[in-house]
């Protein structure tokens, strides 16, 4: 039961879930009304981001697995509880089983789906080590889900999504960037440039906050594009007072410890950010 518990947690489930979940956002986004609309299509899609989601967690703690001895000793890898060899089988069979959904949706969807996988092995294999611009990999990714959604759906991106899409890949860098300041202890004695590492840890909170907030700034647009309905902005609110809040208490202190609080801060706002764009769409 122990090594069934390691799997999991190397996987994130509630990041899987959530990448799943965008999927999802992205084709309500792009195709709000649901007359014709291709459930399977998007059950598949939602598969394919838990799968390839789950896929790209391994992995990066596979590469993580010294700076983790460091950082995160406890976690499954440099615990123990899984085995190396393992760990690369678990990402052999998850990617395997994210390209079959893929296919299974669409070549289309298949071809997005690998260029997301390509993403992420840039990321792990070189752009981690390069700081903001493998902050930008990873949020590609994040950003990735809600146009694969779209694609589903209606085989283009329409503004909305395009939007969201923005949205999601500047306060995910910013919540990358404030990872950084957790790390940074593993990541300085792993040479990994960061910006915390680079610049120190207040340098890294400002931008950080500088990415939360021009998330938020891009929200009135949906509203005034016509492109969501008075219900999206109570609910986007605690999400854009949520973000502004954490941006401030970051600038305030930007200890490693607060950092994490931060970063927890953060993926419960984006699902509440998540939820305000599904409920907006649907007028």
């Amino acid at each position: 039961m122990g090594k069934v518990s390691g799997f999991i947690r190397l996987m994130r489930p509630i990041n899987c879930a959530m990448m799943g979940f965008a999927v999802f956002v992205g084709a309500v986004l792009a195709h709000p009304h649901f007359s014709n609309f291709d459930w399977l299509g998007v059950l598949y899609g939602f598969l394919t981001g838990f799968m390839l989601t789950a896929a790209s967690m391994v992995i990066n703690d596979y590469y993580d697995r010294a700076i983790d001895a460091i950082n995160e000793p406890t976690r499954p890898i440099p615990s123990g509880l899984v085995s190396v060899r393992e760990a690369l089988a678990f990402v052999f069979v998850l990617s395997a089983a994210g390209f079959v959904f893929a296919y299974l949706t669409s070549v289309l969807c298949l071809v997005v789906a690998v260029i997301s996988w390509v993403v992420v092995v840039a990321y792990v294999t070189v752009g981690k080590r390069s700081g903001l611009p493998g902050n930008f990999l990873v949020s590609t990714c994040v950003a990735i889900p809600f146009i694969y959604g779209s694609i589903i759906v209606l085989s283009y991106v329409p503004l909305s999504v395009l939007l969201f899409t923005l949205m999601a890949f500047l306060s995910n860098t910013g919540r990358e960037i404030t990872k950084g300041i957790v790390d940074i202890k593993g990541d300085k004695a792993e040479g990994i440039k960061t910006l915390a590492v680079r610049y120190g840890e207040k340098n890294a909170a400002v931008a950080a906050a500088l990415f939360y907030v021009s998330a938020v700034a891009l929200t009135p647009l949906t509203w005034l594009l016509n492109l969501v309905s008075f219900w999206f902005i109570p609910i986007v609110l605690v999400t854009d007072i949520g973000l502004v809040a954490s941006s401030a208490l970051l600038l305030r202190d930007y200890s490693r410890e607060n950092a994490r609080k931060i970063k927890k801060l953060v993926l419960l706002l984006f699902v509440v950010g998540l939820l305000a764009y599904v409920v907006g769409v649907l007028k």
